[in-house]
């Protein structure tokens, strides 16, 4: 038999989050005494001092940071049974949201959304185009179920489902390809670098080499390719996004010495497996065997 509920441990971490009694009330819409009742019964049935109340503030024991620590987990778990429970009541899912970043090869992208809209063709699909760290965000807050990214996710699941190539490129007429020889990254400092911005509020990071003296950045994928082919600066693009660009000559790789090419792993990320409904695993189904060659390179 527990001693202890769920309520008292949320009116005990309400205390610790909003800094008091009074507080606490306010934010979870109970009474002041039924936080401190529920608190000092927490208290007495562990028997241990869980806070100390130093003028209108409560402060943790040492007892209370550790059983924090645990009751916080306790409570986001108790939250996940809830909406897994949710996810089974309601059926099919009415929407699914995806974070995609700008490096995901595109084509493949649509041919699978085809196929889940073909499977569920009342779905309502929301794509979130996203830079380096801003899929994961999304995530994280709650506005995407699935993130494709370039990094992982932390305490997420991680899965790495495939290989993008990036190429150095510029315009054929760019002063760059016009040296007569091999490039080295000295030769790309005295020109402009198009960079794209990491969509991430929270925590913006940067990628790949930034040596250019002069630099334009742009938040959009599509932005950064139009510059680079109307001969506006260079720039690492995607292969599989720069193709046709590369096919009818509107882009050109630069003669490097070294790394003209690079390649970067893609990651399938999200919080909870047992939250995601049917349509979403369809997606996740047909992601993985989409990408499998796209794996292997």
């Amino acid at each position: 038999m527990l001693k202890t509920t769920l309520e008292q441990w949320r009116m005990f971490k309400a205390v610790v989050d909003h800094g008091g009694f009074s507080q606490a009330s306010q934010a979870v819409h109970k009474s002041q005494s039924t936080i401190h009742h529920a608190v000092h019964r927490l208290e007495d049935a562990l028997g241990v001092q869980l806070l100390e109340v130093k003028g209108r503030k409560a402060e943790l024991t040492a007892a209370g940071e550790l059983m924090l620590r645990r009751a916080s987990y306790l409570l986001e778990e108790a939250m996940k049974v809830e909406a897994v429970a949710g996810t089974l009541s309601a059926g099919v899912e009415t929407s699914l949201n995806i974070a995609v970043d700008g490096a995901f090869p595109q084509e493949v992208l649509y041919n699978v959304l085809n196929a889940v809209s073909a499977q569920y063709p009342l779905l309502r699909i929301e794509l979130m185009e996203t830079i380096l760290s801003g899929a994961n965000e999304l995530v994280e807050q709650g506005k995407a179920d699935i993130a494709l990214t370039p990094l992982l996710i932390p305490d997420g699941l991680n899965e790495e489902i495939c290989r993008v190539t990036f190429v150095a490129v510029a315009n054929p007429n760019h002063a760059l390809h016009h040296q007569g020889r091999e490039l080295t990254y000295e030769d790309l400092k005295a020109h402009r670098q198009i960079v794209i911005r990491d969509s991430a509020l929270d925590t913006q990071i940067d990628a790949g080499w930034l040596g250019a003296e002069q630099r334009w950045t742009v938040s959009h994928m599509g932005t950064s390719i139009d510059l680079v082919s109307k001969g506006f600066g260079f720039a690492w693009l995607p292969e599989s996004s720069i193709d046709e660009y590369l096919k009818d000559g509107r882009l050109t790789p630069l003669p490097l010495e070294q790394a003209q090419r690079r390649s970067a792993s893609l990651y399938l990320n999200f919080r909870d497996a047992d939250r995601l409904g049917p349509a979403a695993r369809t997606f996740l189904g047909e992601l993985r065997y989409q990408t499998q060659d796209l794996a292997a390179d």
